[in-house]
């Protein structure tokens, strides 16, 4: 049995919606007179707005009806109940749909967690810390981070909730990576500050992302040409007018390959028009049992799901708000939109101008375009996380993190402790929110990792429960 210290430590790096979450759920389920001590290392001011709801982007708008969405998955209306009795919706016309539903700025959200934490914050029960972790280290039993400024502290359990890395600059852009011309990373603060109104507009990549940019061009009066490329040409979908309950069942027997999984939801969705009901509540469906789906296939069938079939996947699963699509809507009626299956084959500065060269998908031709300005919105280089932050390069280095084996995050076990290079479990060390949906599958927006933040928040009380049990058995020897 595992000992740890008198007062056992848990480290949360990352204080971002998952790591926040993590802190609160551990803090509800130890409760008050369970002495553990959770420190959470995050740099920005306030924990749980990480780089989704820390945004003063009056465009970005969350993505998933207010009241799906709450740091509590037994009271999934807390969130939408907040807006009421903070009366933010008084303040904001533009927050409901024609419908009536709540859609809310995405720093909303970021206040109501916020709010939510703020008093575990003021008690002690949960300490944040400032600090951007750069080494992690494992010495007799128990892990050393090292922050920024040289500060050692020592844990006896670490949770790893960190963000996604930046998208990586597509090959063809790489002349073009140092001028201020292209915007590497649109989701700064000062990303799009650069743009004139009038400005000439590429942007490389079609899903949420793309459309946030599109949204918040609009939002400062942008009215320039804008082209949008992907290989596939999709672009995100919206919500239903009106909602629709979860239909279809792919859990009773198991789905093993993932052709048998892509002819199921063909067949339900056929079956849900014979009904009157739209393509939304399948895909919800899908959604709700997805990580059931996920644990059934095999690892060669997950990872063709994420090589073949993501891109249609993202587009229809990460929904944009009716006001976001509204925006992209009016922009394509009159033009100033175009959405092409494409991609970048060259690029050239010729004076104040890009010249780009696009490969349009069916076509032999280049089709030539000019612009003055080039966003990336490819998404996370996912592919990259071991790389993105020296300590987890460090972890890596040692062995003790490896990336999983679909691309899409770090490896761990069901229980989300990490899985070393050698195959084997470590169970001090783990793994929260999105980086961890290589093994759980769907874990990239509420509820879902509301409730993986539940779950480790459980799994870490479990294996404090067996140390604390170790220490009496030790004591009455």
């Amino acid at each position: 049995m595992r000992k740890f210290a008198p007062v056992p430590v848990v480290a949360i790096i990352g204080g971002g919606f998952s790591g926040a979450a993590v802190a609160l759920h551990l803090t509800r389920i130890l409760g008050a007179e369970r002495r553990v001590r959770i420190v959470v290392f995050e740099p920005r001011a306030r924990l749980g707005a990480g780089l989704a709801y820390d945004t003063a982007e009056p465009a970005h708008r969350i993505n998933v009806p207010a009241f799906k969405m709450a740091l509590y998955p037994d009271e999934p209306e807390d969130f939408a109940e907040y807006l009421i009795r903070a009366d933010i919706l008084a303040a904001d016309p533009g927050a409901c749909s024609a419908g009536g539903t709540a859609y809310p700025r995405r720093s909303v959200f970021g206040d109501y967690v916020a709010a939510e934490l703020a008093p575990r914050l003021a008690s002690g029960a949960i300490e944040h810390r400032h600090k951007r972790v750069r080494k992690v280290t494992r010495s007799k039993g128990r892990w050393t981070l090292r922050s920024e400024d040289g500060e050692a502290f020592v844990a006896d359990i670490v949770v790893l909730a960190v963000t996604h890395p930046a998208p990586s600059l597509p090959k063809a852009l790489l002349p073009l990576s140092s001028s201020p011309r292209v915007v590497a990373d649109s989701t700064r603060a000062d990303a799009l500050d650069g743009i004139a109104q009038t400005d000439r507009v590429l942007i490389v990549g079609n899903g949420l992302t793309a459309a946030d940019v599109v949204a918040a061009l609009a939002e400062r009066g942008h009215r320039g040409p804008i082209v949008s490329i992907s290989r596939h040409g999709l672009r995100s979908r919206g919500h239903p007018v009106d909602a629709q309950e979860p239909f279809g069942d792919f859990v009773s027997v198991p789905i093993t390959r993932a052709s048998e999984l892509l002819r199921r939801i063909r067949q339900t969705l056929r079956i849900a028009r014979q009904q009157g009901l739209s393509w939304h509540p399948v895909i919800d469906a899908v959604r709700a049992q997805g990580q059931q789906i996920w644990q059934a296939l095999p690892i060669v069938e997950r990872r063709r799901i994420a090589r073949l079939a993501r891109a249609y996947w993202d587009v229809h699963r990460f929904r944009i708000a009716p006001q976001v699509e509204t925006v992209l809507d009016q922009a394509v009626e009159n033009g100033r939109l175009e959405i092409l299956a494409a991609s970048i084959a060259s690029v050239a500065i010729d004076g104040g101008e890009i010249k780009a060269e696009l490969r349009q998908r069916g076509r032999d031709a280049l089709r030539s375009i000019v612009v003055d300005a080039i966003v990336v919105t490819t998404g996370p280089a996912h592919g990259e996380i071991l790389k993105s932050q020296s300590f987890l390069s460090g972890l890596e280095r040692a062995g003790a993190l490896t990336l999983c084996q679909t691309g899409l995050g770090i490896a761990c076990d069901l229980h989300a402790r990490a899985v070393d290079e050698n195959g084997r479990v470590d169970p001090t060390l783990f793994i929260a929110g999105p980086l961890a949906r290589g093994t759980f599958g769907e874990l990239m927006g509420l509820p879902q990792v509301t409730e993986h933040a539940v779950f480790v928040a459980r799994q870490i009380e479990t294996l404090l429960s067996r140390g604390e049990a170790n220490r009496l058995q030790a004591g009455a020897g």
